[in-house]
């Protein structure tokens, strides 16, 4: 099969906020090539994505991103790997590339299960998608008690584990954000796991971050994610020294394999959660797995978005059944739900499994789309580089 073209879609709901909900906006990313369509999600503003898709050259190292894609042969997932390559160097001084190519990646991937009639995690190698323990993914609430009901809402919606992160936590004081731990833990029950995230709050702060540890031991949680930016290795690698029996997790800001491995590696982190939309999609994302179980780590997806992002993000691990933790989005925007037509229910044990039909395994609601779909034209000396194209329904 030979790549057709290469869509992007920026869709954004009517009124986008500053609160840390990624599912406000998304990039939906089509491929067609053989008769076949394959749909990708990048996890990046998007007009900054478009604009690396369609940027004029700016020298042999900062090409446009569809330069290395259109025209390529996608048979296997071996050109999945070339082209891949080809983007890396091509545009290694484009920054934004990796965001922009980590949608396309995906997309080639659901049009190469389709085309072959398999599911992405067979054609990784795995012989079987193994069920996973999703976690109610939200925000902390303003203040402890609506962060109680959110945790009470995660219970009665049959889920074993939630996630709160972002929003006051780190902005006052340690015995502020105990509060908010407690008021957690009491509405999930001594039972569900809890988890903490807390944005990359702390910056680069060990002693700031330190002072949380006893609330969160307090709490029974089970990791904290994200004290420090991604890049602070040594403060990760000094937190674990004082951190006990709670894990650090963090990867998300991954947006190349190797940024992942060191923070395994130097940064001594438990669990590693890697966005497909963001460390340049599926393949990138199952070399970090391979490394997490060679180093005891467990891997763990990221997502935040929509049911296909977050069925991208479970393929790099379905196949392995010691690592049965994955994020899952609790309150969603519309956007992010009408993405795709069925979503990844909840089977009655509250696991979820990465789809066994052919590529991504999710059909996308273009009849829904279309009301969030943001007009944009880029134009360059008078020549038009992007303009948004037609969803075909």
């Amino acid at each position: 099969m030979r790549i057709e073209s290469v869509d992007f879609f920026y869709l954004s709901m009517p009124q986008v906020t500053t609160e840390a909900d990624g599912s406000q906006d998304a990039l939906l990313v089509r491929i067609a090539a053989g008769g076949l369509v394959g749909y990708g999600e990048c996890e990046a503003a998007p007009l900054p994505s478009i604009a690396a898709l369609v940027c004029p050259l700016s020298h042999g190292s900062c090409q446009p991103v569809q330069d290395s894609v259109l025209g390529q042969n996608i048979n296997n997932p071996s050109d999945i790997q070339r082209i891949s390559q080809l983007v890396a160097y091509q545009s290694m001084d484009l920054l934004q590339a990796a965001h922009t190519f980590s949608g396309i990646e995906m997309a080639l991937w659901d049009l190469l299960g389709k085309s072959t009639d398999a599911p992405v995690w067979k054609l990784l190698g795995y012989q079987e998608s193994f069920a996973k323990t999703p976690y109610f993914s939200v925000l902390f609430g303003d203040d402890p008690a609506i962060t109680f009901e959110r945790a009470k809402e995660a219970r009665q919606k049959g889920f074993q584990a939630a996630k709160f992160g972002w929003g006051p936590i780190g902005l006052g004081s340690a015995s502020e954000d105990r509060e908010h731990f407690q008021a957690a833990r009491e509405g999930l029950g001594n039972d569900g796991l809890l988890l903490v995230d807390t944005g990359q709050i702390f910056g680069e702060d060990v002693e700031k971050a330190s002072q949380r540890i006893g609330a969160m031991e307090e709490a029974n949680v089970l990791w904290f994610e994200e004290p420090f930016h991604a890049h602070a290795l040594e403060e990760y690698g000094e937190l674990v020294k004082r951190s006990g029996k709670i894990k650090l997790a963090g990867g998300e800001g991954a947006h190349h394999p190797s940024m992942a491995k060191h923070l395994i590696d130097f940064g001594k982190v438990g669990y590693v959660q890697i966005d497909c939309g963001r460390i340049g999609g599926i393949g990138p994302a199952k070399l970090v797995a391979d490394h997490a179980v060679a180093k005891g780590v467990t891997y763990v997806n990221h997502t935040f978005t929509s049911h296909l992002a977050l069925s991208a993000s479970l393929q790099p691990y379905a196949g392995l059944k010691a690592h049965e933790i994955c994020e899952y989005p609790g309150q969603p925007k519309s956007l992010a739900l009408d993405i795709t037509k069925s979503h990844l229910a909840l089977d009655q044990n509250g696991q979820i499994k990465a789809p066994e039909a052919p590529g991504l395994g999710m059909e996308i609601n273009l009849e829904a789309l279309n009301s969030y779909l943001v007009d944009v034209s880029i134009e360059v000396n008078g020549q038009n580089l992007y303009k948004t194209p037609q969803f075909e329904i």
